[in-house]
């Protein structure tokens, strides 16, 4: 991956503008397209598979009168009076009246109809009329509300206050506040502290808001197509900002640091897109996985938000590898910090001399007694966590924003009826096995009114095919109050005795139903998708440090952050502490908050724990001195993770004090957890448990280190590469080995020192096993155990992708089947290589090499030996071989290798007189030859071109002779 991201570094360095213009065309074909499509967001909460769900599903087939949209119109007489006084009355009627003629309206029942149900309060103050629509809420048009909002007019005439609520009136709007504008100008301030330049400042900014405005115009695009929450936009912005400028401020702030210290700008941030990049690819993918993994919980309006910050991760990393590279492309040396300045000092200061960093003087004081340090962590995360135990979960409650009209009919609801007026439950009963319907129906009733916490209990209503009935039930306790879950759960266990007595089944249902039954599935899939994240992070850093102590140390510090932070919100958000001061109105906790901040806190921690680690890795691989290894990796990274860490709280923190009720809950959890996660586990935990692990603390048992794949995120392959690179430059040839060995470890063949020439001849002869396994390696097929290996300019084995496309194998297949023909077997070669574009091989090619092919094998007395159609069982050794050559040469290779058979008779001088033919002058030959095989230097073309040999032997064959 290193190699691949080196690459991408310094093509995007190199074609900067391209590659802006890209991003700024990407950027405005999202955005355009997701405003032209015009999608609408809309909190549906729904959950497949549970008993409210269900029962919805089936009113909507068997009652769809109640099924679509409603809203409440409440009124409210002046003290001292009642909505019952005749003007009173009036005004109400005439609304009602206005309201039956609202395009979209299906019913209005009002409070002094004949089916009316407890809609006037005891002391006859407030009334509410019932309006039911059509269609769900996102099929009630803008003009339909307005029209029932305009219809007020006639109770504020009459003096009546009035307001509307109901789910068509939940604000599903996107915007920003200025406190969310304060949290980038706080991000803004610490990377010009980091920084000390406003130019590189502003890198990470622009490259995260490009980023955001792209994730959102995707968002949008999909908003038009399927149900999106309005949480969704907001979280992937409030991810995508502080995620976007933290990756950007680790590769940019590598980039610096290697300027400081003299090296190129181009090579520089080739390098630093390849290993801080390679840190902010890994990280990035965790997070991803996270939120990709909220889909297994499989509730719909969870995976779509997992989805949508998962898409603006995605863009995050893209917009860091990519676009930033650009940017320092532009920018070129004006990047370079100036001698003297204290981010050269910084960058060139030795660990040991000069004045010490503040990240040298805390990783000392931690390590001067880490166990104290350990206790204190864990003292202190653990305590914060223990107001998780009374974690109350549930789902918004429907009351709107403060100062909306739908707060007010709330309010109104709730202090002239009571709290429970505002989440209604429905009870559904299957009518169809009963020959009383009222009767049984009555009875139902007074049953479900028998059961504590119900305030009222609403007259049976069965549908006009009289197979389904439904019963309103009215609690007395808030729709997100712990009773109103009792009281559902009673309802549920009524269903077998009613059943049995009645012989009809019954569901509960509702808003506050469903809100209930999505807490419930949340709650039990709490610990579930912890252990996966944790089981999920344990794979990842073990393949990363090949360590197991620093997996398991992450994975615990990870857990205790997490729950810290949860324990922290539910002690402000649901007991209220400090509620006044944060502007939070205490209730439960956001029933998918839990889950949502353990999967994007995961990717965070990984992020911190890899830049942190990463560096003592390194070091310890250079001198196995454990404790220095914390001190060199925990200094050099200190800095830019404070600043990371101190951006992504900011970011998130501003959306608390006037961010959207939803979106309040989770900013202050991911603030809260990204705090405690990078200040007191990563920084603080980590270097103090691994000093008391010592050398233990890097142990990873043979057998495992086998099996795991090497993941090199330090970049240690790139710079072997790197030097691998330069010294194959320095030496310009189609093959350059020095002292390299083949074979395998067990088994090693050399070492071997040649230099080939640009279309010279390389005879590999010996062994038949021998010389494959050594034709195979320079054709990139294999790599090589050591030494020095180049073909054609690409070092082996980091560049062997680039030698497999330059170097094509001539197969020389002694049977051949029977009905295989020359051009068959040319189209095949050609089939596997043609462009994407191409929907077959080109015919005229398959004619052009078969032509040239018997051209080189010489005419006949009738003309040409053979032909696309001619049989290659009919053609003997030398003519077949040809053919297997011009089969290889159509791939337009730089080389090719061929390996005849030890059969004398395989290589004579006439085929070397017909391959000095066929094979272009550029074209570098490989050929495989037994020990007495004639050489290709009887043909003076080949011998012109300049012929090297090798005389490969295995280890065992040594020992044989």
């Amino acid at each position: 991956m290193a190699l691949l991201l080196h690459r991408i570094g310094r093509f995007a360095f190199r074609r900067a503008w391209y590659v802006i213009v890209a991003w700024v065309l990407l950027l405005g074909g999202l955005l355009g397209t997701g405003l032209a499509l015009g999608g609408q967001l809309q909190d549906s909460f729904a959950i497949p598979g549970t008993e409210s769900q269900t029962a919805i599903d089936q009113l909507a087939a068997v009652f769809p009168e109640t099924a679509g949209a409603s809203a409440k119109a409440v009124v409210e007489a002046p003290d001292g009076e009642t909505v019952e006084a005749a003007s009173a009355r009036a005004a109400i009627e005439a609304m009602e009246a206005e309201l039956e003629q609202v395009d979209g309206v299906a019913s209005v029942l009002g409070p002094f109809d004949e089916y009316a149900g407890d809609q006037i309060s005891g002391d006859a103050r407030t009334a509410y009329i019932q309006v039911q629509f059509d269609g769900q809420v996102t099929d009630v048009t803008p003009e339909s509300l307005e029209a029932v909002e305009a219809t007020g007019e006639i109770g504020v005439d009459a003096g009546l206050t009035v307001a509307f609520g109901g789910d068509v009136f939940q604000e599903t709007s996107f915007g920003l506040t200025v406190t969310e504008v304060f949290g980038v100008l706080f991000a803004a301030v610490v990377l010009v502290i980091t920084f000390g330049s406003l130019l590189a400042a502003g890198m990470p900014l622009l490259t995260a808001l490009v980023g955001v405005g792209a994730a959102f115009g995707g968002i949008s695009i999909v908003a038009a197509f399927t149900t999106v929450s309005s949480t969704a936009p907001m979280l992937a912005v409030m991810i995508g900002l502080a995620v976007g400028i933290d990756y950007a401020l680790f590769i940019l702030s590598r980039h610096r640091n290697q300027l400081a210290r003299g090296q190129d700008p181009e090579e520089s941030a080739a390098e630093a897109v390849a290993t801080a990049g390679g840190a902010v690819v890994f990280a990035g993918l965790t997070v991803i996985i996270a939120l990709l993994g909220l889909l297994v919980v499989g509730i719909p309006f969870l995976s779509v938000m997992g989805v949508g910050a998962a898409f603006a991760v995605l863009i995050a990393v893209a917009g860091a590898v990519t676009l930033l590279p650009a940017l320092l492309g532009v920018f070129g040396r004006k990047l370079v910090p100036k001698p003297g300045s204290r981010a050269h000092r910084r960058a060139n200061a030795d660990d040991d001399s000069g004045k010490r960093t503040m990240g040298r003087r805390w990783v000392d004081l931690v390590l001067k007694a880490p166990v104290v340090f350990v206790v204190l962590v864990v003292g202190v995360l653990g305590a914060a966590a223990v107001p998780a135990l009374s974690l109350d979960l549930n789902l918004p409650n429907g009351s709107g924003t403060e100062g909306s009209s739908q707060r007010e009919a709330y309010e109104m609801i709730e202090d002239g009826f009571g709290p429970g007026y505002n989440g209604p439950l429905i009870v559904t009963v299957d009518i169809t096995q009963t020959t009383d319907i009222f009767g049984d129906l009555d009875a139902i009733g007074a049953r479900i009114g028998e059961l504590d916490d119900v305030a009222f209990v609403g007259q049976g209503l069965p549908n006009a095919t009289a197979d389904t009935a439904i019963i309103q039930v009215i609690p007395e306790s808030a729709p997100d109050a712990p009773a109103t879950k009792v009281l559902v759960e009673n309802l549920r266990e009524l269903e077998p005795s009613i059943t049995d007595d009645f012989g009809t089944p019954i569901a509960v249902t509702g808003y506050t139903a469903v809100a209930i039954d999505i807490s419930n599935r949340l709650a039990d899939a709490l610990i579930p998708f912890a252990l996966i994240v944790v089981g999920l992070s344990i794979v990842l850093l073990l393949m990363v440090f090949r360590s197991v102590f620093v997996p398991i140390k992450a994975a615990l510090g990870f857990l205790l952050s997490a729950f810290g932070a949860i324990g922290v919100t539910v002690a402000i958000f649901q007991w209220g502490w400090l509620a006044e001061l944060l502007h939070v109105e205490p209730g439960p906790i956001l029933s998918f908050l839990p889950i949502l901040l353990m999967a994007v806190l995961f990717g965070l921690a990984m992020d911190y724990q890899v830049f942190l680690v990463s560096g003592m890795r390194e070091e310890y691989v250079k001198t196995g001195d454990a404790r220095k290894s914390i001190v060199h990796g925990f200094q050099h990274a200190a800095r830019v993770v404070t600043a990371a860490a101190l951006i992504m709280f900011f970011v998130f923190f501003a959306f608390v004090p006037e961010g959207a009720g939803v979106i309040k809950g989770i900013a202050f959890a991911l603030a809260v957890g990204v705090a405690f996660d990078a200040f007191l586990v990563r920084m603080t935990l980590v270097p103090a448990a691994m000093a008391l692990a010592g050398n233990a603390a890097w142990w990873l048992p043979k057998w495992l280190a086998r099996v795991l794949p090497n993941v090199d995120i330090e970049g240690e392959g790139l710079r072997a590469h790197l030097e691998q690179e330069e010294w194959a430059a320095s030496r310009p040839a189609a093959v350059n080995a020095e002292d390299a060995v083949f074979g395998l470890p067990e088994r090693p063949i050399g070492p071997l020192t040649v230099e080939v020439p640009v279309g010279g001849v390389l005879v590999v002869q010996g062994d038949a096993v021998d010389r494959r396994v050594v034709s195979a390696t320079l054709a990139g097929r294999l790599a090589p155990v050591g030494g020095r290996l180049a073909v054609l300019g690409s070092p082996l084995p980091s560049g062997a992708g680039t030698v497999m496309r330059g170097v094509a194998i001539a197969e020389v297949a002694a049977d051949a089947s029977p009905g295989a023909t020359i051009g068959e077997l040319i189209a095949v070669r050609l089939d596997a290589t043609r462009p994407w574009y191409r929907v077959a091989p080109s015919n005229g090619l398959v004619h052009t090499w078969t032509e040239r092919a018997a051209a080189a094998a010489g005419h006949g007395p009738d003309g040409p030996r053979f032909t696309t159609e001619t049989p290659l069982s009919a053609l003997g050794v030398e003519a077949r071989t040809l053919v297997a050559v011009a089969a290889a040469l159509a791939e337009r290779p730089k080389a090719i290798v061929i390996d005849l058979d030890d059969d004398p008779g395989s290589s004579t001088g006439a085929l070397w007189h017909a391959l000095a033919a066929l094979v272009p002058a550029q074209v570098t030959v490989i050929v495989g030859l037994g020990a007495a095989a004639v050489s290709p230097a009887v043909s003076p073309q080949l011998a012109a071109r300049g012929i090297r040999t090798l005389e490969p032997v295995s280890r065992s064959q040594e020992a044989l002779r």
